[in-house]
């Protein structure tokens, strides 16, 4: 029996699992990451702790599958995406990570549309400048930390990093290379139109590939402090929506990945790279060789039914709280929730949007008030379904629905209706790590 690794480094843990040559979940294991807010609107990771947890995640992996490193025939790489690791000339890390999630580059998104044209840069890279894409977080340090930026000689990704450690090789895919917005979109590979406007040398962009194909092999190092045998071969990859695609089998037009999670993201491949005129979905590579895909995110998703739950009926299950709203009837009598509760991103970018219940009565009850939270954020993910067709993407023959929401019998069935779609969910729920090791397979 053949058994190939996938590694996935979220913000939360560092993660490592084991299929077999069945696509089989043989092992997993995670280990806790740490998150540093040191001022308002930052946040920020140690890369040292990511390549830490790595390599205990991997030996306990290796553990619990009862196998030698040198069963392990290849490595998949999956992360969060957008993070900027910036390293010197000798590959030591010059300051902590800035993540996806880091709110400071107002400013630098701002600059970079002043730079580009706000439409030109749609055009290019197929997304607007966002303060979670990794271009402003190279520009913030160029304008903020000057004599550290003078020393930078490489920028990675957060599982690109782990790439490094394991091979000594600087190597990104194009899936997470993508969501740099440093991309020619088209081309699949870097811009030099982005790159000389934003005056960052191209030097320090690494080569990309496509997610199947091999960056390097695991060096005598790695293989030490991992298990791991000194020759596997590393591949590509992808970030961890893409992989988590892969992982969902969203490969193909057609067939859209919905993850009901805390937030919410829509995915759907595309056959070329489609582009939606006013910079409402993300448009990036997809992690399958010649494919690329529409993305789009709502921030309060099932978090917005957390919320709900957390702060009205702290002691009822969700279960009975949707057993409640199943005796509402379809539409909650005219009662409206907006799930704007942490600002929105898809379609309406706006930090400042805030929820509410619209066109409350003394007729409403829990129930009525449970049913159209989970209605609420239906029509919140179809307004990403609606803008995905009118790109350009056509019919969706089936979506594949994933997390914590999809639970649920009742929200699937209001999902199902109200996208108007065949809604099946998957026999898997490992998500990035397992398209990771697909990928590597």
């Amino acid at each position: 029996m053949s058994y190939f690794l996938g590694i996935d480094v979220s913000t939360t843990g560092a993660k490592a699992l084991v299929i077999d040559e069945r696509g089989q979940v043989v092992s997993s294991a995670t280990t806790p990451l740490t998150l540093s807010t040191p001022k308002p609107l930052w946040s920020e990771q140690d890369p040292h702790e990511w390549w830490a947890g790595v390599a205990a995640s991997i030996r306990n992996a290796l553990q619990q599958a009862n196998i030698g490193g040198d069963a392990i025939k290849a490595i998949g790489l999956t992360g969060q995406m957008h993070g900027l690791v910036l390293l010197d000339a000798g590959g030591n890390v010059l300051r902590p990570a800035i993540l996806w999630n880091d709110q400071r580059t107002g400013a630098e998104c701002d600059e970079i549309r002043r730079r580009l044209g706000r439409q030109r840069l749609i055009e290019l890279t197929g997304n607007d400048a966002l303060t979670g894409f990794t271009a402003p977080k190279i520009l913030w340090v160029q304008r903020n930390e000057p004599e550290l930026y003078a020393r930078g000689s490489h920028v990675l990704l957060p599982k690109d990093y782990i790439r490094f450690r394991l091979t000594g090789v600087y190597a990104m895919d194009k899936a997470d290379g993508s969501g740099t917005i440093l991309f020619d979109l088209k081309q699949r590979t870097w811009s030099n139109e982005m790159l000389d406007a934003l005056e960052i040398p191209r030097s320090w962009m690494p080569p990309t590939y496509e997610g199947p194909e091999i960056t390097g092999q695991v060096n005598a190092a790695a293989a030490a402090q991992t298990g791991l045998s000194v020759g596997t071969p590393v591949m590509a990859g992808g970030g961890d929506q893409a992989a988590g695609a892969v992982g969902m089998g969203a490969i193909a037009p057609g067939v859209v990945s919905l993850t009901l999670g805390t937030s919410g993201v829509v995915f759907a491949t595309t056959p070329s790279a489609l582009v939606e005129p006013e910079g409402r979905l993300h448009a990036f590579c997809h992690a399958v060789p010649g494919r690329w895909h529409f993305m789009g995110v709502m921030l309060s998703a099932a978090g917005s039914l957390q919320w709900h739950r957390d702060t009205l009926a702290p002691q009822s299950s969700f279960d009975a709280l949707t057993d409640e709203a199943a005796a509402a009837p379809a539409g909650s009598e005219g009662l409206l929730f907006l799930p704007y509760l942490t600002g929105e991103r898809t379609p309406h970018p706006d930090p400042l949007a805030r929820g509410a219940w619209v066109g409350l009565t003394v007729r409403h009850g829990r129930g009525h008030l449970t049913r159209a939270v989970l209605e609420g954020v239906a029509y919140g993910l179809k307004d990403s379904f609606t803008l995905i067709q009118q790109a350009g993407l056509g019919g969706i023959d089936q979506v594949r629905a994933s997390g914590g929401g999809v639970k649920s019998p009742l929200w699937r069935q209001i999902l199902a209706r109200v996208l108007d779609v065949e809604l099946v969910t998957v026999n898997t729920t490992k998500g990035g790590a397992c398209g990771a090791a697909l990928c590597a397979g």
